[in-house]
């Protein structure tokens, strides 16, 4: 432990012997660093904070969701550094005064790009804005205000992107699908009118609608129907047929005395069912009232031969003229439905590209109206969307710190870089005095002296000082440390002016 307190007393002494040097070496380092610290432009940073709150009920109403919305006002973030707001930003600014043309314009824009900062927080509906000035050729109060003139605008082209941006965007989209509208709608009106045009040469020869080929599917559908009703109402008439064929005509052995006359009892049956409540429409009634007709016309129900006509009869009768006209319908039907189809074939083998030709003409057709049909929908959308955030006021935005005037620079801390010249300096001013004493090829104590040359030291002469010596050791020591105290001193005045210059921006 003593030979270290030896060892670093040696070395604080081998310092000390050399001070004027490491206090040159000081002033020196000290007067450079200071002279770099003040040709350091002063930066001015300017802050402020907005809110922007995009939520609203009528926009879900509409379709437009909070992360739409949020999307766009990330939109609206990114871009509030484009070129074209930055160059309204130099030309509606003090800014302005110091260019004098696109050059610097642009050397401006590049610059306000590298000091403009826009940040989201936590809660995406603030936002931090922040510019900062550090032009050498401006004074320190012509930076502070250049940095809260950015701010400002950057806050009013924000608005102005958030609130008008959108009524412009809405009104550029609806002219062009008005555009796009009424070029589709006469295209649509030519592409119908060539399928009016076709449906009177050939498509008149089918009923129904659609192409050829899927009226020609329809009609054989209708055929192959009509023939299962054919068959059905065949054996249905041949049943009739075969009911009629076992009926008798008249009922023998009852006489017209004998009781009421047939005619009086079709008609009390007609009536009856009436009372029922039946229509006129039910085939019941629709067959008595035929077998009324009937016997009316056979002169009151009287016949010849001493019998009576037989209900049943007459009946069966009617019923098989009802299945006999359905038959004869259904077979006129499937004729006239057999021809058509059967034109529409020879035709196709006449002109094979018919089929093709209205396939292409409907397809055409199709897709110009479901593009029309789209259009008119987005263009609605739009519109009401546009409304929805321009007339409604759904975005609130609301500026919750103004612009700041910056009445210190944001950097450089040059209090804190005088301070830490001034140490660096005293440090350098040792270390060279340290280095010298290093390299003298002197011996500042005996034991150091026998290390070197390996061989025992008798004895050492202490140093005498006169009272003249004495005397001048401590005058020096006096300039000595009123050089240093200058040295601190100077850094002091030149914090202390600093601040000064700080008050006066």
């Amino acid at each position: 432990m003593a030979a270290l307190l030896d060892e670093l007393l040696v070395l604080l002494h081998g310092i000390w012997s050399r001070r004027w040097t490491a206090l040159a070496v000081a002033w020196g380092i000290a007067m450079a660093g200071w002279l770099g610290v003040a040709f350091i432009p002063n930066s001015y940073q300017s802050k402020a904070r907005v809110y922007v709150n995009t939520q609203s009920l009528l926009e879900d109403k509409v379709g437009i969701t909070p992360m739409q919305s949020q999307q766009d006002l990330d939109r609206v973030r990114s871009t509030l550094a484009s070129a074209e707001n930055l160059e309204r930003v130099v030309r509606e600014t003090d800014l302005s005064q110091t260019v004098s043309g696109p050059r610097d314009v642009a050397a401006k824009i590049t610059k306000l790009r590298e000091n403009i900062t826009v940040l989201a927080q936590a809660d995406p509906s603030m936002i931090d804005i922040s510019a900062i000035s550090a032009d050498s050729s401006l004074s320190d109060g012509a930076n502070a205000r250049i940095s809260q003139q950015i701010v400002q605008k950057l806050i009013d082209i924000f608005q102005e992107a958030n609130l008008s941006g959108d009524r412009n965007e809405t009104k550029q989209s609806l002219a062009f699908l008005d555009q796009q509208i009424a070029q589709r709608g006469k295209q649509l009106e030519a592409a119908d009118q060539r399928r009016v045009e076709f449906a009177q040469r050939y498509v008149g020869l089918l009923p129904g609608a659609g192409s050829i080929s899927q009226r020609m599917d329809a009609a054989r559908m209708e055929i192959n129907n009509i023939d299962s009703q054919l068959v059905q109402a065949q054996s249905a008439l041949s049943a009739m047929n075969g009911q009629l064929a076992g009926t008798p005509q008249t009922l023998p052995g009852v006489s017209a005395s004998g009781g009421a006359s047939p005619l009086s009892q079709a008609q009390a049956n007609l009536a009856s069912m009436k009372a029922r409540g039946w229509t006129s429409s039910h085939p019941d009634v629709i067959a008595a009232q035929r077998e009324v007709d009937a016997l009316r016309n056979a002169g009151g129900g009287s016949a010849g031969g001493g019998g009576t006509p037989n209900p049943a009869y007459l009946s069966i009768k009617s019923m098989q003229a009802e299945r006999a006209a359905t038959v004869q319908a259904l077979q006129t039907r499937k004729a006239q439905l057999q021809a058509d189809l059967n034109t529409m074939m020879s035709k196709q083998v006449d002109e094979p590209g018919i089929a093709s030709e209205q396939e292409k003409l409907d397809r055409d057709y199709e897709v110009l109206k479901t593009q029309y049909d789209k259009l008119l929908a987005d263009r609605e959308e739009i519109r009401l969307r546009g409304e929805v955030k321009t007339e409604t006021g759904s975005v609130q935005f609301r500026v919750i710190q103004p612009p700041s005037a910056p009445t210190a620079p944001a950097a450089p801390n040059r209090p804190l870089l005088l301070l830490g010249v001034l140490i660096l300096a005293i440090g350098a001013g040792v270390g060279v005095a340290f280095a010298m004493g290093q390299m003298r090829g002197t011996f500042p104590t005996a034991a150091r002296l026998e290390r070197a040359i390996g061989l025992p030291v008798v004895g050492s002469i202490s140093q005498l000082r006169t009272a003249a010596q004495a005397a001048v050791e401590r005058q020096r020591l006096k300039w000595f440390a009123g050089a240093s105290g200058a040295l601190v001193a100077a850094c002091l005045l030149l914090i202390v002016v600093e601040f000064v210059q700080r008050g006066m921006a």
